[in-house]
Order: C-alpha cells, then sequence, then structure tokens
C-alpha cells in the first residue's frame, strides 16, 4: 500500500524527526522517499539527510509537490504561514496529516481550497523510541482507504487508535499528558525506597521495572487491569495494605482528576485557537 509513496513533512523539528526516524526503521518508507523542509537552517537539513538518508530542502513547493502524503509538523503557532506556503502547490489527490496540539481540521480544511483530506494526528512523547499510541481523527473528506495509509503510517512510531475528532481533548489527557504521569509514579516510588534505605540507583531501576512489567502484563493478558490487580493482592497483604493507602489518599481519584484537567486545558487552548482565528480569514 505505502509502496512508491512520498512522503513530505514541513518542518523538521524533534516530532518529525522522530516520525520520519520510525518509518524508515520499520521499513515503512525507504528514506529517500522523505522529504523534509527546513527553509532557514542549512546545517539542520545537512544533520537530517546525514543521520537518515532523507532529502531535505528549502523548497515548499518541490517537497509539496512531489508528495503523495503531506504532514504538517511545524509549531501551531506558524501553521497560518504554512498553509499560505503550500496552498499553491497541493491537490485534493494528496493525502495532508497534521500533528499541530489544539489546530481543528476544519481550520486547515477551511484554509485551503477544495475537499481537502485531513486526519489529525496525536502522537505522544514515546514516539521518541517507537512506542506511541497515537490518536487519528479523520476530516470530512477523508475516505477509508486514506485512513489505512495514515494508520500503516504512524504505526512505524507506535500503536494507533481511530477517534472523533471531539475525542481528541480526552485522549489528549490520558495518553498525550500520561506518560508525565506514569513518570510521577515512578518518582514517587524511587523516593519512597531511597527512604526506605535503597540507593538511588537500585530504587530507579526497580521503580522503572515494575511499571514496564505491569504495562506489559496488562498488554499482553487477556485479563483485565482491575483482574490483574486482584490477582496480585492477597487477603491482608502487603499489597492490601499498599492499595489501601492508595484509597484513603486518593490514588485512583487523583488519575482521573489529572486527565479532565488536562482534558479541559486542552479543549481551552482549541477554544483560544478558534476564537483567536474565526475573525480572521487565513489567506488573505
Amino acid at each position: 500500500m505505502l509502496q512508491n509513496k512520498t512522503v513530505t513533512f514541513i518542518g523538521a523539528g524533534s516530532m518529525a524527526e522522530a516520525m520520519a526516524a520510525g518509518m524508515i526503521e520499520s521499513g515503512t518508507i525507504e528514506p529517500e522517499r522523505i522529504i523534509m523542509t527546513n527553509r532557514s537552517n542549512e546545517e539542520r537539513r545537512q544533520e537530517l539527510m546525514e543521520n537518515h538518508g532523507v532529502l531535505a530542502t528549502q523548497s515548499i513547493e518541490f517537497a509539496v509537490r512531489e508528495a503523495d502524503v503531506v504532514i504538517l509538523a511545524m509549531k501551531p503557532k506558524d501553521i497560518e504561514k504554512a498553509l499560505k506556503g503550500i496552498e499553491e502547490y497541493i491537490t485534493n489527490e494528496q493525502l495532508l496529516l497534521s500533528v499541530l496540539a489544539g489546530v481543528p481540521s476544519a481550520f486547515i480544511e477551511e484554509s485551503l481550497e477544495g475537499e481537502q483530506p485531513v486526519i489529525r494526528v496525536m502522537p505522544n512523547t514515546s514516539s521518541m523510541i517507537g512506542k506511541s499510541i497515537s490518536a487519528l481523527a479523520a476530516g470530512k473528506y477523508v475516505d477509508e482507504e486514506q485512513i489505512t495509509i495514515a494508520r500503516a503510517l504512524i504505526r512505524s512510531i507506535g500503536d494507533t487508535v481511530v477517534i472523533d475528532e471531539e475525542q481528541m481533548d480526552v485522549f489528549t489527557g490520558v495518553a498525550g499528558s500520561g506518560p508525565a504521569y506514569i513518570y510521577y509514579v515512578i518518582e514517587s516510588l524511587e523516593k519512597a525506597a531511597v527512604e526506605g534505605g535503597l540507593e538511588e540507583e537500585t530504587a530507579r531501576k526497580m521503580a522503572v521495572q515494575t511499571v514496564l512489567g505491569a504495562g506489559m502484563m496488562a498488554e499482553q493478558s487477556e485479563d483485565s487491569p482491575s483482574e490483574l490487580r486482584k490477582k496480585v493482592t492477597s487477603p491482608n497483604g502487603t499489597t492490601q495494605a499498599g492499595l489501601e493507602a492508595l484509597y484513603e489518599n486518593g490514588g485512583g481519584d487523583a488519575f482521573v482528576e489529572a486527565v479532565r484537567n488536562a482534558a479541559v486545558r486542552s479543549k481551552e487552548i482549541s477554544s483560544q485557537f478558534d476564537e483567536e482565528n474565526e475573525k480572521k480569514p487565513v489567506m488573505q
């Protein structure tokens, strides 16, 4: 399906590089079929070509005209300038993916002429090691084949789910911000171990491996997380004592509230973007 397709990144930051590296390492796309754009930094273009074998260019026209899939990966604040830069060259036969947080697909569709297929993609930071969970939300001009193409591309940096765009805020609260919650859990386990007399290096290794192992068990087991928890919780045992402390201190509720707060903030950011742009046409 992806054979002989060319992918262009508008933007050459860390997320674009992680995605390109994942596509190459997984064998999804040959490096010579990946084009990355950076208009002002020749050193960065050389670095990308030397490290990954991709083609890096300052020519937006060349990069877009050559592409089957165009991925918007610049900073969200630069979206208007980027869309103005590609509008003359992109066609409705090309699939446009956006990894820009807070930018609705409708804004991109309305900024470009015709019925431009747009899929909004939200990876998380684990994309850097190929372990992301990415959400895909299709715009109104996208067909099933294009969703399949997008999933095949994004699976090169981890797993994918397809959701409605209205659910992106909740996804952000869980998966987008979620790594920070888990790092906080690791911090807390490590702290408790050190306070119990263990060396810091040993404490960190224990905490990291405990979280990693539990995550892999949850992924591979047919049991639900709730069932797995019950299986390791003996009546009146050490695990039950620990869990009772979590319940008494609102441990589970704290995670639920963390997701809710992050989702609310995500919605606020999207609303701010809409408010700033609703009275101002992008392409003037």
